[in-house]
C-alpha cells in the first residue's frame, strides 16, 4: 500500500508524542512492504529541535504553507490506496478535503481523543476538525478505546470507529546498562503539562519531600521555572528518543503519568508506558480505567493512587521488581510493538475497504 499521511510532527520528538509513535509505525509498515509519505508543517518549535531530517523509511514532506504543497499532495494521493490525516495537523481541515476529494480510503487517527472529545464538550473550536467534525472520513482511528469510541461516533459522526493504541519500537527501546547521570530510585519522563501535575506531585514530589535520602529524577521539556523542586529531585531536559532506554534503565522504578482527561476516559496508554516497558524498567504507573487490558497490576505493572502508595512501592524488594519487570517486557514485545500495531492499521484499513465496496 501507498500511504499519504498530513500530521503534527514525525521529525521532532521534542514535546509530543506523536513523532516517536510514527516512527515506529513508518518502519514497521516498510517491513510490511508499505510506502508512507508524511507531509509536516515546518514550524520553527520543531525545526529548532529536530532529530530526524529525513524519513529512512519513508519520504518526508517538510513545507512552510499549505498553498506550496497542495498541488502535489494531490497528485500523491491520486495513486495512494490510504490518506491518513491526524489531531494536531496544522493544516488539518484542508488536508481532510483533499483526502476526502482523492480516490485514497479517508482516514482520521486521534492520537488526542479525550483532548478533541473535551474540546466538544466545553463548546472549544477544534483546529484540526472542520465543521462536518468526521462524516466524510471511511475510517476513523482512537489512540483511545473504550466509551471514547461511542462518543466519536454519537457527537462528530464517524461512520466506522476503532481504537489504535500506542505501540513501541523495540528496535529503539531495550534493555541498556545503566549510566549513572541517569540513576534513580524513581524517574519520570514526560513533557510538562498542568493537567499531569496534581498527579506527579501525588506519586513523586511528595514522595521525595518524605524521603530525603533517596534520588528522585525528571526528564522532558517546558518545566516553569516555579516549579516544586527539592534537593533530592534532579532534571534532565528534554531527552531524544536515543536517550530513553539509558533513562529508564538505570531507574530503580520508573512512573508513567496519565494526561487528566486521558486518566478520566480511560483505555488510553501513554507511548511511554509502553517505552518504559520495553527497556525492561520496572513501572509505577497511576490508576485509569482500562490500564489491566495493557498490563496486569501486581504482575507487570505496580499502581498508585495516593504519596502512601507510591512510598509503599519504593519498599519492594529489588526481586520483585525485577521479576515485575521482565513480566511487562514479555507482554510488550507480544502484544503492545510498532510491528503489532501496523499489522492492525492494515487490516482495519483492508476491512473498511471490504465494507465499502
Amino acid at each position: 500500500m501507498k500511504l499519504v499521511i498530513f500530521g503534527l510532527s514525525v521529525s521532532s520528538s521534542w514535546g509530543n508524542g506523536h513523532a516517536t509513535l510514527w516512527r515506529g509505525l513508518i518502519r514497521a509498515l516498510a517491513r510490511l512492504g508499505h510506502h508512507v509519505i508524511f507531509y509536516e508543517r515546518d514550524v520553527p518549535y520543531y525545526a529548532e529541535h529536530r532529530d530526524l531530517p529525513y524519513l529512512p523509511n519513508g519520504e518526508l514532506r517538510l513545507y512552510t504553507a499549505w498553498q506550496d504543497i497542495a498541488a502535489r499532495a494531490s497528485t500523491d494521493l491520486r495513486d495512494a490506496d490510504v490518506g491518513i490525516v491526524t489531531s494536531y495537523c496544522a493544516d488539518g481541515v484542508a488536508a481532510a478535503h483533499l483526502v476526502q476529494d482523492s480516490p485514497a480510503v479517508s482516514v482520521f487517527y486521534d492520537l488526542d481523543t479525550p483532548v478533541t472529545l473535551e474540546h466538544l464538550k466545553r463548546g472549544n473550536p477544534i483546529a484540526y476538525l472542520g465543521p462536518a467534525g468526521l462524516i466524510g472520513f471511511d475510517l476513523v482511528l482512537s489512540y483511545t478505546g473504550g466509551a471514547a469510541l461511542i462518543q466519536l461516533e454519537q457527537r462528530l459522526g464517524a461512520r466506522r470507529v476503532l481504537p489504535l493504541y500506542g505501540s513501541v519500537d523495540p528496535e529503539v527501546h531495550y534493555p541498556v546498562p545503566s549510566v549513572e547521570r541517569y540513576r534513580a530510585d524513581l524517574s519520570y519522563l514526560g513533557t510538562y503539562a498542568e493537567d499531569r501535575q496534581d498527579a506527579l506531585l501525588r506519586l513523586l514530589i511528595e514522595p521525595a519531600r518524605r524521603s530525603s535520602s533517596r534520588r528522585f529524577l525528571i526528564g522532558g521539556a517546558q518545566y516553569p521555572t516555579a516549579f516544586p523542586w527539592s534537593d533530592n529531585i534532579y532534571f534532565v531536559r528534554h531527552l531524544p528518543p536515543a536517550e530513553h532506554s539509558a533513562f529508564y534503565g538505570s531507574s530503580r522504578l520508573t512512573l508513567n503519568i496519565t494526561r487528566a482527561p486521558m486518566a478520566e476516559m480511560g483505555y488510553c496508554p501513554s507511548g511511554r508506558l509502553f517505552e518504559a516497558a520495553a527497556c525492561g524498567a520496572p513501572v509505577l504507573s497511576d490508576c485509569w480505567q482500562g490500564l489491566s487490558d495493557f498490563f496486569e497490576p501486581g504482575s507487570e505493572i505496580l499502581v498508585a493512587s495516593s504519596t502512601e502508595d507510591a512510598l509503599a512501592t519504593l519498599e519492594v524488594s529489588d526481586e520483585e521488581l525485577s521479576r515485575i519487570a521482565r513480566a511487562a517486557r514479555e507482554r510488550t514485545l507480544a502484544e503492545h510493538t510498532a510491528d503489532r500495531r501496523a499489522t492492525e492499521l492494515i487490516a482495519a484499513i483492508e476491512d473498511t475497504c471490504a465494507v465499502e465496496t
